[in-house]
């Protein structure tokens, strides 16, 4: 099939398989490799991606599926010279440890605070809730997305 997606602000043209993951196309066709492949299900959030400022996980998307959408990656998230409030605080916080979740958990945050720049810890949590990390508490997270959240509100 030829496809033509839009990531990051970018136009992609491809030819994919009809049950290609989208996943597969970022990481494997496109080069961008933050978004990770975790369970395959669905039910860890490693892959979390932003589909027209939604979090998705990418591994239940196919390709195909994501034309016409906008599409995001932790690559279209800040850089090192001006990070994301989110990637920054997540750094300052010790909210990484292994970095495996961290797109992930950053995109769901973006998510979130992009809809509401002022949300409560329960809501965070909630937001949170599909993004497992077997490294630390969340409580760090939790924290990091509270200053991010300051930081945006400003």
């Amino acid at each position: 099939m030829n496809i033509e997606l839009r990531v990051n602000e970018q136009d992609f043209r491809l030819v994919v398989e009809p049950d290609e993951r989208l996943l597969d196309v970022l990481r494997n066709r496109l080069g961008l490799i933050g978004t990770k492949e975790g369970c395959g299900e669905g039910e860890c959030g490693a892959c979390t991606i932003l589909m027209d400022g939604k979090a998705v996980n990418s591994c239940l998307v196919l390709a195909a599926q994501a034309v016409g959408h906008e599409l995001m990656t932790i690559e279209g998230v800040g850089d090192r010279l001006h990070p994301h409030p989110l990637q920054k605080s997540f750094v300052e916080l010790g909210a990484v440890q292994c970095g495996f979740c961290t797109p992930g958990m950053i995109l769901s945050a973006k998510a979130l605070l992009d809809r509401n720049s002022q949300p409560s810890e329960e809501e965070i949590k909630e937001a949170m809730s599909g993004n497992l990390c077997r490294c630390t508490g969340y409580d760090k997270i939790v924290k990091a997305v509270q200053r991010a959240a300051e930081e945006v509100a400003r």
